[in-house]
């Protein structure tokens, strides 16, 4: 048997249990506001995931088409169809493939896209699958393109064409695999090809938390880390949590921390707001490196409009990192506008800065997010 299927049988399964596959320079940032996963927090998140879609917060039509989706399929006794969960980092896509497969009492296998890097390490996945089980895809629009290829095949018919051989003398074999769920997640949906797309029976997209639900995920958190968190200490650092659980979660372990050491261990108001200071974490839930980049668009190049490399010269970080993971936070704040000239900085970022805004700046009179 030819490498393409007799390859590492559990080398798609490095990882499993537990990795970040979406790589590159913006997770390389080390922040408190990070939506992505820092390294080895993934140990910390297992412990706090949901296990039923009862448990889940937020995301309530998601929830309720979801349920649905699994309900009806596990009334015919069927697998469900094929679910492809997109939005961005740090919003539950994985803890709610894990539930998926919980509410259907089926083990789940997890590998993600930049691992599938040959036909034959989806096939030696595909063909250990057993019948009704769910196999959880992360970051799927990173695929390689052969893997991708025998996935439609394996999503519509439950088989593979396994290629034994090279060459001229190359036999194509076709395997069955038993019918199974699909579940993939996706923070850049467009980056997905319409074949792929396409197989998928049900589409959700996450969207991102109110401060209400993430007061409700950080007493959940707290609860089983046993930290002793007073409402106001919720509202504090759910306000300053981007509307994403991961931060949320993330902000409360290090609050937790500085209460232990220089409080009494209580979470209340001031010991929230003394502690994201030391983190370097504003009011609206701005970084350094967030208030770095205002600082540099409207003290040196007057509110723009500059390009995205030579703002990020300005701050002195890889202009992906800036691209990727403090524009998306400062546009949907309404501090930060993309032109086909450059980056603008909006009057909210001026005010933010404690500036009086130009009277071209964009927003003026505008409502922001944080306005509500």
């Amino acid at each position: 048997m030819t490498p393409e299927f007799g390859g590492e049988f559990g080398g798609e399964f490095g990882g499993e249990f537990g990795q970040d596959f979406d790589g590159g320079a913006a997770e390389d940032w080390d922040s408190p506001v990070s939506a992505h996963a820092e390294p080895g927090e993934r140990d910390d998140e297992s412990s706090l995931r949901p296990k039923s879609l009862s448990e889940f917060v937020g995301q309530p039509r998601v929830r309720e088409q979801l349920e649905l989706v699994l309900k009806g399929a596990t009334g015919r006794g069927a697998p469900p169809d094929h679910v492809l969960l997109s939005g961005p980092p740090g919003l539950g896509k994985t803890s709610l493939a894990m539930i998926i497969a919980a509410e259907l009492g089926r083990p789940i296998r997890i590998t993600s896209g930049p691992a599938l890097e040959r036909a034959g390490d989806l096939a030696a996945m595909l063909s250990n699958l057993a019948e009704g089980e769910v196999m959880f895809i992360d970051e799927i629009h990173r695929i390689a393109r052969p893997a991708e290829e025998m996935l439609y095949l394996a999503m519509e018919d439950f088989r593979v064409d396994v290629v034994v051989g090279k060459g001229p003398g190359a036999t194509s074999i076709p395997l069955e695999i038993a019918p199974f769920t699909l579940v993939g997640a996706t923070t850049r949906s467009g980056a997905l090809t319409g074949p792929l797309r396409d197989r998928f029976g049900f589409t959700a997209h996450m969207e991102f938390y109110t401060a209400a639900d993430l007061e409700k995920v950080i007493r959940r958190s707290a609860a089983i880390l046993g930290v002793d968190l007073r409402p106001d200490g919720a509202a504090e650092i759910a306000g300053r949590s981007r509307g994403t659980p991961r931060i949320a979660n993330r902000l409360l372990r290090r609050v937790r921390d500085y209460a232990e050491v220089r409080a009494d261990g209580a979470v209340t108001l001031e010991v929230a707001k003394a502690a994201l200071a030391v983190y370097d974490v504003d009011d609206l839930g701005l970084d350094r490196l967030d208030r770095a980049v205002l600082r540099a668009l409207v003290g040196s190049f007057g509110g723009g409009p500059v390009g995205v490399s030579t703002l990020a010269v300005a701050v002195g970080e890889e202009p992906t990192t800036v691209e990727e993971v403090c524009e998306p936070y400062l546009v949907r704040a309404g501090m930060l506008a993309r032109t086909p000239r450059g980056r603008v900085a909006t009057a909210a970022a001026w005010a933010h800065l404690g500036l009086s805004a130009p009277v071209d700046a964009p927003g003026h009179g505008a409502p922001t997010l944080f306005d509500e």
